[in-house]
């Protein structure tokens, strides 16, 4: 059912819909917007194995393994490959969680979050 509002300096919000002439009646729909997307990318080092690239890229952004390999070598040939778009809560949980696997490895792997 939509909702009515009516627009008549007179009237509060919570009274009684008047029934005389002279009101106007609008049809109000609520609208949603999507979220703003963020860009999350790998950058490239000389010291993070490519075999852990694949596995950030299967584990954490659920890539298959042949799309896992062709980032970690765009990454690996061109300094830096995006992975995903996200939201913003979820691209930043997805690269604090590559921070955290790379430190517990030692490996100095960086992501960037940039919006889209």
């Amino acid at each position: 059912m939509d909702a009515i509002l009516v627009v008549n300096s007179t009237y509060m919000a919570n009274d009684p819909i008047p029934n005389g002439e002279g009101n106007v009646l609008e049809d109000v729909r609520n609208e949603v917007k999507e979220p703003d997307m963020w860009k999350v990318s790998l950058l490239n080092d000389d010291y993070t194995p490519r075999d852990f690239v694949v596995e950030i890229l299967v584990s954490i952004f659920r890539k298959a393994p042949v799309e896992a390999t062709r980032i970690m070598l765009e990454v690996h040939n061109t300094g830096r490959g995006m992975v995903g778009l996200y939201p913003y809560d979820i691209g930043r949980t997805k690269v604090s969680q590559v921070t955290m696997l790379a430190r517990e490895r030692e490996f100095p792997l960086k992501t960037v979050l940039e919006k889209a």
